[in-house]
């Protein structure tokens, strides 16, 4: 659930935003609160830490630039989500609010509730996003910590370090200068556009070669490396595991930047879903094969559909991953594919017997960026249902899901208005 904090001395200007918040909200559950003055909505903030506050810059016992200022002090660095709103379009003003802190500007009487409710939501995301970018920076500084202790101790045993020190030297000289390429590039993409999609772009790309780098010198340091001790070994494991969840998350970000930044509408084309679910299938052929899985397909009701290729790939290669990756290890695994048509609208779902979830406790929860249900079950990262969920609904969908906790889930993907206008041909089962 998202706390909003509405800070303004206009009791109809309150009514308003809670009205159009209320209409526009329908993914996650919300509660707001309100403040009528600078000393009740510091009070409010200290008492509440809600998600984002919508701050009024003209207040009776304040203006909304000091107020900011008072807010900035008591919140953590970084953490702070507000959106400023005046009654006029001054942008002086406006620079002033962001350069303070605010993270979005809105003038009164110029905004619809869409509007209103796309600007939180998008506080919100990047205010949730800067701080997972500051944990995950801080996480990169303790594995390359790791990683220099491992060489400098491995360095006093072992002659042959001395020519993997030569190659890392190389190495972080290359770094030096792609990061050089990169301070360049990310200073033209800020004067152009200083919206969150390039702020996570810029991240996650700058984390990516460095990490690359890391997993080649680690490779060649356990290559040349000889290894006694029982406990060198084990640092060796730990050193691997760690880089190899640090390149799935980084991998997995930039899929959901690179969906996030495609400009426009994507043009859509007939996918033949027997074909697609093959091409999917051969990239999971070694999960499916190690969990010993059954994947029976039925295609009857609607064979194939209008949509963009790319996306409904993705989509099946997600769900279907999450299916043999947190399958039940007590019987084989079962996953069924099949296409229906529900009222006029084409509907592909994904039903397994795997783990399955307590809705009750994480259905709110499911869709959001970093959620992890089953942990102990594997190395996810919590981006593939969000990176599902975004391109299901960027085509006008939406998903239902039924699970139940040691039974498994099934997930009902509505493609969209555009899906269906294709005559069903004769139907192709398969088993896989």
């Amino acid at each position: 659930m998202k706390k909003i904090l509405l800070v303004d001395d206009n009791e109809q200007d309150r009514m308003l935003y809670r009205r159009y918040l209320g209409k526009s909200w329908h993914s996650e559950r919300i509660e707001i609160f309100e403040a009528s003055s600078g000393e009740e909505g510091l009070a409010q903030f200290q008492a509440l830490q809600p998600d984002c506050i919508l701050l009024d810059y003209n207040l009776q016992d304040t203006d909304g630039l000091a107020l900011l200022e008072e807010l900035t002090a008591l919140a953590p660095p970084e953490s702070l989500c507000v959106v400023m709103i005046t009654g006029g379009g001054n942008e002086q003003l406006a620079v002033k609010a962001l350069n303070s802190g605010a993270l979005d500007y809105l003038v009164k009487q110029q905004f619809d509730p869409e509007l209103l409710y796309k600007t939180v939501v998008h506080a919100i995301e990047k205010n949730e996003w800067r701080q997972y970018v500051a944990r995950y920076h801080e996480e990169l500084k303790n594995v390359n910590r790791q990683l220099r202790d491992s060489v400098e101790e491995l360095t006093e045993a072992r002659q042959q370090i001395r020519h993997q020190n030569e190659l890392l030297l190389k190495a972080n000289q290359e770094i030096g200068a792609r990061n050089e390429l990169l301070a360049g590039t990310n200073q033209q993409l800020a004067r152009t556009n200083a919206d969150l999609d390039n702020f996570v772009y810029a991240a996650s790309h700058d984390l990516r070669q460095p990490v690359h780098n890391l997993r080649g010198l680690f490779d060649e340091l356990h290559r040349s490396a000889t290894v006694l001790d029982p406990e060198e070994e084990q640092i060796w494991r730990l050193l691997d595991d760690s880089l190899r969840a640090l390149t799935t998350t980084i991998t997995d970000l930039a899929a959901v930047v690179q969906e996030a930044r495609n400009p426009g509408e994507q043009a859509t084309e007939p996918v033949l879903l027997d074909d697609l679910t093959t091409h999917v299938l051969q990239t999971l052929h070694p999960q499916v094969v190690a969990a010993e899985a059954t994947v029976e397909t039925d295609y009857a009701a609607l064979p194939e559909v209008e949509y963009v290729p790319s996306n409904l790939r993705t989509i099946l290669l997600n769900l279907l991953a999450n299916a043999l990756k947190y399958r039940h290890p007590d019987r084989p695994v079962q996953v069924q594919v099949r296409t229906r048509l529900l009222n006029d609208q084409a509907v592909l779902e994904v039903q397994d017997n795997g783990l399955g979830m307590n809705m009750e406790r994480h259905g709110q929860e499911l869709f959001q960026l970093f959620r992890r249900f089953h942990p102990e079950a594997g190395d996810g990262t919590g981006v593939g249902l969000f990176l599902v969920n975004r391109l299901v609904r960027g085509q006008g969908g939406h998903i239902e899901v039924d699970s139940r906790e040691g039974e498994g889930t099934t997930f009902r993907i509505f493609l969209g208005a555009k899906a269906y206008h294709i005559q069903p041909s004769q139907p192709t089962p398969a088993t896989v």
